[in-house]
């Protein structure tokens, strides 16, 4: 369980994104070429602190 994913993007929701904000679909060589700045800004630390947050009781409340 511990390497389990629980989200991931794949191309179409890159995809789905390019033609709401261009209006089309992008080549594979742009796809490659934003891919890391993706996963660099992706704050998963504060998505998931956040989720825990609002949604698990901790002892003090």
């Amino acid at each position: 369980m511990k390497n389990e994913l629980i989200y991931k993007l794949n191309i179409e929701d890159i995809q789905n994104v390019a033609l709401q904000e261009i209006g089309r679909e992008l080549t594979s060589g742009e796809i490659k070429s934003i891919e890391s700045k993706i996963s660099e800004n992706i704050k998963w630390y504060d998505v998931i602190a956040d989720a825990i947050n609002d949604n698990i009781k901790t002892g003090d409340s």
